[in-house]
């Protein structure tokens, strides 16, 4: 028969489908989102989930502030991956946005603004001014919500929170007022983190730390009063690199168990015969060395000799009394220098001799308020000194290099003072900056309100959350640590509480636990004070006369109405006699002006969005909290404190934390290193579900890269994905429940691919409850290359093409194939949300949408070890035969597997004739080694198999003669 003559293509079952190869993302996803969104898919969901186990997200509020950046997308596409695999898996599990509106990164914008029109923001009306902050906050809310909208990511986007919500706002000032009631409030001057550029305090997550290169100076204060007759006039010498803080010196530091010297400078001569000694210098002795270079730099004496006049520890130091080097000034610098005892004072580089500024170092201040010495706040907070100080008044900004030279103003005024000893701009170090400003920030003490950590608080402080409205209580989870007393609240320091949720709490990774730990452990009192003006206000009344703030419910009940009627505008003098009411005197009463630091309002959401009621699908506390982990210091921490204070756990249950985006390379990304990368434009040239698959692909838990090569290999891999979806479309074309066969009337390898299927079912579970979206996606991208394509549909192409429609094995593999898809479609539908739902819609065109299905239903019973060891064993074989083949292949001996008959040593415990079924070949049989040579049996013009009963090319083989027939 000529198989030129003879077309047999209309007789074989090829795959048959609209799905198209090429995706198209890029385009087709705008309409898949608008269907969704005309068809409120969320609120569809959450209908189908009512009544079932909640799982509770609380998404962690990103600054309304800029375009969504690829950090945004990253930690977004993971949250939605979340509540996608629990409402999968028929939990209900809402996901309700949020923004932080509040505070300097969206005033800072705004100032911004008024600086290009050369205005002062200060001369702008309060009410005005955070108007601006407030549409400002708006315009970028809107921004952001329709950029995260077309990522896919389902949630309840027409109701988002905002902490600029009136309500919101309230819920904050309720919060404060509960720490309040509960005395954990105090106003107290302590250094703190200060922006002079910003003009405000700033907390340690709003720090960022960058390398520079300071000036160093080593300086002597004149001993004149020592029980050590040799301490009088020798220079205690100190070493700095903040030259700005001697203008604010009050005392000088020693380690009580450090070893000191008193060593005096040769002049002319060897000292060891008749040396002529000059000055004598107080300095550590593991630290004399370095000391000694850097003097002998600063004078040139390249030959320098000491000699040693006293030798003693540092608590032989006690009762010394030094001078500033400014001391003719008079006034504040005439007053005696003490040196004290500092445990603080090490001997890792400097002189073993430090300098106390209490004004602006944390040691400084604990260790001169211990012995009396109290802060002169003689920086303001623009970063100059007072105009009235003695020295250096009305100049700076102290942070300003050109003050700190070693040729600045400071250094002058000292090195004429015969006291600086060395001076050199060479010292790099890492240094605190603003990572808004990007400017240096100081230690600064200022009055400020703090939250104290080691206070003991009484049991009445703390009530726990309302049971939700009309329940009262019943089926509420009670607080985690039912009769532990550190996690109810009942007494206890704020440190203990927070130290023993985080022991309560799961941490994913599990080295989240320490870093936090760490530090809570050894955090100071919290800042929550700001001095700006967009933010949710200390809503305090301070007694003039005594200092204390009042707290009085009927006042505080009043403050809350307001601001909820009105917003932070109602915390105004012309509002404080009627917040006051009768009982009390305005005249008497400070109305506190500092706003809250955001990291207090965002450690409140979990109070006005879990139990505020509005968003009646959530409950408090949450399941989870998912956020880079930066927010270790953050989010996590602040919400953290908060509900500690005034609930006595934590307001969640589990933590998840993710790296940072890399670029290729690895690299941080920068504007000015030109290697961001933009989510935005990624989606309009790839679509959002490449973004998706990259991001559920890499190693989320640490630092990862993201660039044009990773994305290549990306969307290689999503082309897979498809591709599997798009042949099992076509095989499955036409499938009826009438060709169903039970499993146990299966062949081996269909009854083989369901075992593989329910031993990865339950690994996909595993990794929804582990967070592990890498594992649960290599496994989907394995199975679906490896185990299906590669094997699977390889081996029976041949009966889904060419055996006849009713065929039993036919009908098992379309059955199988069937399974697969229901299971895969689903599995993948968190993933590929878009693609999913065009695959669903493709073959159930009015199947409603893909994302209301719940988890394949898998039978346990399809998992059979023995009878997967012995797959095993056979894929080992056939892959040995495959290799084998493949030289004669690129030697083009033969074309194609199907002209190769094989000799091989195993067949994994098959027959030689369904081993050759299995490898695609000719013919196999048995022998001690594997060999492979062309066949000379003739091709079916049909199937194309080479058979023995095809006599000449282009006959039918016998199957295919009676199929045809």
């Amino acid at each position: 028969m000529d198989d030129q003559k003879t077309d047999y293509r209309s007789t074989v079952f090829l795959p048959k489908t609209d799905f198209p190869m090429k995706a198209g993302l890029p385009q087709k996803e705008p309409a898949i989102l608008a269907k969704w969104q005309a068809d409120d898919l969320y609120r569809q969901l959450r209908a189908s989930r009512r009544g079932r186990e909640k799982f509770i997200l609380h998404d962690g509020p990103p600054y309304a502030n800029g375009d969504m950046h690829i950090g945004h997308a990253l930690n977004h596409i993971l949250k939605d991956m979340v509540c996608r695999t629990q409402n999968l898996a028929g939990k209900d599990a809402p996901y309700v946005p949020g923004w932080d509106c509040h505070g300097l990164p969206i005033e800072w914008k705004v100032e911004e603004k008024y600086r290009a029109k050369k205005l002062n923001k200060d001369e702008v009306p309060a009410v005005e001014f955070r108007a601006e902050c407030r549409a400002y906050a708006q315009n970028w809310v809107d921004t952001q919500r329709e950029q995260l909208k077309r990522l896919g990511i389902n949630g309840d986007w027409d109701n988002p929170y905002l902490t600029m919500d009136f309500q919101a706002e309230a819920t904050i000032v309720a919060e404060l007022l509960k720490f309040a009631d509960s005395g954990q409030l105090y106003r107290g001057a302590k250094p703190v983190m200060w922006s002079p550029v910003e003009k405000t305090a700033l907390a340690e997550a709003e720090i960022e730390y960058e390398d520079i290169v300071s000036t160093q100076i080593d300086l002597g204060f004149e001993i004149v009063e020592s029980p050590i007759p040799e301490l009088v006039g020798a220079y205690a010498v100190i070493w700095t690199t903040t030259p700005w803080t001697i203008p604010v010196n009050q005392a000088v530091a020693y380690g009580p168990e450090v070893n000191y010297s008193v060593v005096a400078e040769t002049v002319g001569g060897d000292f060891l015969r008749s040396p002529v000694l000059g000055r004598h210098f107080l300095v550590a002795e593991p630290l004399f060395d370095q000391f000694s270079d850097r003097f002998a730099k600063a004078t040139g004496a390249a030959n320098q000799f000491w000699n040693v006049v006293w030798r003693g520890k540092g608590v032989d130091l006690a009762g010394t009394i030094a001078r500033h080097p400014m001391h003719h000034l008079g006034g504040f610098f005439a007053k005696p220098r003490p040196l004290l005892p500092g445990e603080f004072v090490t001997t890792e580089s400097g002189t073993g001799l430090v300098h106390m500024s209490p004004d602006h170092g944390e040691d400084d201040f604990d260790l001169c308020k211990a012995h009396g010495i109290d802060p002169v706040f003689a920086v303001e907070g623009d970063g100059k000194y007072r105009a009235d100080w003695a020295w250096m008044g009305g100049q700076g900004s102290v942070i300003n290099p050109k003050l700190n030279a070693p040729d600045g103003p400071i250094c002058s005024d000292l090195r004429e003072t015969g006291c600086l000893l060395a001076a050199s701009a060479d010292y790099k170090h890492s240094y605190p900056h603003s990572w808004r400003s990007k400017a240096k920030v100081i230690f600064r003490c200022t009055p400020q309100w703090f939250i104290p950590m080691d206070k003991a608080t009484p049991s009445t402080a703390f009530g726990g959350p309302p049971p939700p409205e009309g329940e009262d209580g019943a089926g509420y989870p009670p607080p985690r640590g039912e009769g532990d007393p550190a996690q109810q609240g009942g007494g206890g320091t704020l440190r203990e509480k927070a130290l023993a949720a985080i022991s309560a709490t799961r941490w994913v990774p599990a080295k989240g636990e320490n870093r936090i730990r760490s530090m809570v452990d050894g955090r100071p009192d919290w800042v929550i004070s700001r001095q700006r003006a967009w933010g949710v206000p200390i809503t305090l009344f301070v007694d003039r006369k005594t200092g204390q703030y009042l707290n009085d419910p009927e006042v505080n009940a009043r403050i809350v109405a307001a601001v909820r009627a009105g917003g932070v505008d109602a915390w105004s003098d012309e509002a404080a006699p009627g917040l006051l009411g009768d009982k009390y005197d305005v005249a008497n009463y400070e109305r506190v002006a500092d706003i809250l630091d955001v990291w207090f309002d965002s450690g409140c959401t979990h109070a006005f969005v879990l139990e505020s009621g509005r968003w009646p699908d959530l409950q408090w506390p949450a399941n989870l909290y998912l956020e880079g982990s930066d927010q270790h210091r953050g989010w996590f921490q602040s919400s953290l404190m908060e509900s500690c204070g005034t609930r006595g756990r934590a307001p969640y249950d589990a933590v998840l934390t993710h790296g940072f985006t890399m670029d290729q390379a690895g690299k941080k990304m920068s504007k000015s290193l030109g290697n961001t990368v933009d989510p935005i434009k990624l989606m309009s040239e790839y679509g959002a579900d490449i973004i998706r698959l990259w991001a559920l692909t890499v190693d989320f838990t640490e630092d990862h890269r993201i660039g044009k090569e990773i994305l290549a290999g990306t969307a290689d891999g999503y082309r897979k994905i498809r591709n599997t979806f798009r042949y099992l479309l076509g095989a499955l074309d036409g499938f009826s429940e009438s060709e169903r066969v039970a499993a146990a009337e299966m062949p081996e390898l269909e009854r083989y691919v369901l075992h593989l299927l329910a031993d990865m079912d339950g690994k996909l579970r595993q990794a929804v409850d582990d967070f592990d979206f890498n594992s649960y996606v290599r496994l989907l991208s394995d199975f679906a290359n490896n185990d299906l394509s590669a094997f699977f549909f390889d081996i029976r192409k041949d009966s889904l093409y060419c055996d006849a429609a009713g065929d039993p094995k036919r009908r098992a593999y379309r059955t199988v194939l069937d399974t697969l898809f229901e299971a895969l479609v689903r599995y993948l539908a968190p993933v590929l949300v878009f693609t999913a739902e065009e695959v669903w819609g493709t073959r159930y065109p009015d199947g409603g949408s893909v994302h209301l299905l719940e988890w394949p239903e898998v039978d346990a019973g399809w998992r059979d070890e023995a009878l997967g060891a012995k797959w095993a064993a056979v894929r080992e074989a056939r892959q040995a035969v495959t290799e084998a083949i493949e030289p004669l292949r690129r030697e083009k001996v033969i074309g194609s597997s199907l002209q190769a008959d094989v000799t091989t040593a195993s067949t994994g415990g098959l027959s030689a004739e369904a081993f050759t079924e299995i490898c695609i070949v000719a013919s196999v049989k048995t022998g001690e080694a594997i060999t492979v040579e062309a066949t000379d049996k003739e091709k079916c013009g049909r199937c194309w198999r080479h058979l023995p009963e095809v006599k000449a090319e282009g006959e039918l083989c016998d199957r295919c003669d009676e199929v045809v027939g």
